[in-house]
């Protein structure tokens, strides 16, 4: 159990440099909102700190609380988004404070633990894995309130692999069949991806790459945005209230697209997948093209079941850890890499970057699977179960290999453009002629 309290431990360290980086700035920046759609960035710091304190400290390891005259400030459910700029919220010194001292506290309480106890929170150190994922999340959240503040200073330019043109067609054939969906044996998986269970889908094509600027530009040339036959008429009427046009970020000078990327303004980049742009955008492409967006099921299939094993893939490529050879996560670069840079994160169908660079919707509405358990809270999930979000798959380049996986579920309104969001379209297959 050494190497595993290592691991954790050194996942801790890394996620806590993390928010730390994003949050290395003057107080003015931390301490305004600068969206109603998301938090002063000094909330989401001391929110990871309540958040580790009331799970591992509190409810796993017995501690007494350190500061339960701040629970309420820090309930996401008490106060929305648009509302946190009100609250008596840590500054961000006393933030910083906060979140060392529970810090501090957890890995003792790392050092002690038995991590093959059955209580499910302990056991295989879940609790850990659980404030390492929900980090990294509102790390990836701190990076798009970064990006709508317009402000310069989180841009990381690392290198990526170039981009290419697959050989073959653009769609790969995911034939007729049963798979397994979700997993019973990850052990840091949430609630939502259990368990795991059967599904049996008619067969279909699914676009061999995430559709790309250059194509998105093409339905924004042919008149896509003011053209209603592409939209549902809920679409088509956010698409009107909010004169929408363009991804979000996106302007036109003269013949050429440009994008606003932290605090930057540069010529969109047509070789890269599309980002910024909410379900009603992606369905209304989905349609110009002749296409649909994928099901939900029909995204995991096509990114990790392995027919040949008749077994689900932890990645698209295999059961091996991300490496920056085969996606594109953990800011490495902000931002995606170009169309065809990973061949070696193939799917065992040929689809390609199915994981990294921007999160996908799917056409499915936020639902528990069949025999769905709350687990640790009902709030993480069970709360959203519903017709208000659209589920999205694969993970963007903002986040972090400990919090992507084949099973991972996120979700968001279909409104939602500031998260680092794309999409891939799909279709049915036609029946085989009968002879």
């Amino acid at each position: 159990m050494t190497d595993v309290k290592e691991r954790i431990a050194a996942q801790l360290l890394a996620v806590r440099d993390r928010s730390l980086a994003y949050t290395a700035a003057e107080d003015d920046l931390l301490v305004r909102q600068h969206s109603p759609l998301m938090s002063p960035l000094v909330w989401d710091l001391a929110h990871v700190g309540n958040y580790e304190e009331l799970w591992v400290l509190r409810a796993a390891a017995g501690i007494t609380p350190l500061r339960p005259e701040i629970d309420d400030i820090y309930d996401a459910f008490k106060t929305p988004r648009r509302d946190r700029p009100s609250l008596p919220f840590l500054r961000p010194a006393e933030a910083r404070d906060y979140i060392g001292g529970v810090r501090g506290r957890v890995l003792d309480v790392l050092d002690a633990v038995d991590l093959a106890d059955p209580d499910p929170l302990r056991r295989d150190g879940f609790v850990f894995g659980l404030v390492i994922q929900h980090e990294h999340q509102h790390d990836e959240t701190m990076l798009a309130t970064l990006q709508l503040s317009g402000r310069p200073g989180v841009v990381r330019d690392g290198a990526l692999p170039p981009g290419r043109v697959p050989a073959g067609p653009g769609e790969v054939y995911v034939p007729a069949g049963e798979f397994v969906m979700g997993t019973g044996d990850l052990p840091w998986a949430y609630d939502n991806e259990r368990p795991a269970h059967r599904v049996e889908l008619p067969a279909y094509w699914i676009d061999r790459l995430p559709v790309g600027n250059a194509a998105y530009a093409a339905f924004i040339e042919d008149g896509g945005y003011h053209d209603p036959r592409w939209w549902t008429p809920e679409g088509w009427r956010w698409r009107q209230e909010h004169g929408v046009f363009a991804p979000l970020f996106w302007t036109r000078d003269g013949g050429t697209w440009w994008r606003e990327r932290f605090g930057r303004t540069e010529p969109v980049p047509m070789d890269e997948p599309v980002q910024h742009v909410c379900w009603y955008e992606a369905d209304a492409y989905a349609r110009w093209a002749g296409k649909r967006l994928p099901t939900e099921a029909e995204w995991e299939k096509a990114c990790g079941w392995d027919a040949a094993a008749g077994r689900a893939r932890r990645y698209p490529w295999g059961d091996q850890d991300p490496t920056p050879e085969l996606a594109n996560l953990g800011h490495r670069a902000a931002r995606p890499a170009p169309l065809g840079a990973y061949p070696g994160g193939a799917s065992p169908y040929g689809a390609e970057q199915m994981v990294g660079d921007v999160w996908e919707w799917t056409s499915t509405w936020f639902q528990g699977y069949p025999g769905f358990r709350a687990f640790p809270y009902r709030e993480y999930s069970e709360v959203f179960f519903g017709r208000e979000y659209r589920v999205l798959r694969g993970g963007s380049w903002a986040a972090d290999p400990a919090a992507v996986r084949t099973t991972f579920r996120n979700w968001d309104y279909p409104i939602r453009r500031q998260i680092f969001t794309g999409f891939r379209c799909a279709r049915t297959a036609a029946p085989p002629e009968r002879g």
